[in-house]
């Protein structure tokens, strides 16, 4: 469950930078916190 925890945290947060880049600066730092609360390394959502 961790690796998968880890790689939708890892998709988040690259598309969190694309946006950036796209000039969505809103969307981007969502999808890059949201990426970053996610991952196992984080505060994860889904594991208590």
């Amino acid at each position: 469950m961790a690796f998968i925890l880890w790689i939708i945290a890892v998709i988040l947060v690259i598309a969190g930078i694309v946006a950036i880049v796209r000039s969505q600066l809103l969307v981007g730092i969502v999808l890059i916190v949201v990426g970053l609360l996610v991952g196992p390394g984080g505060v994860s959502l889904f594991t208590k």
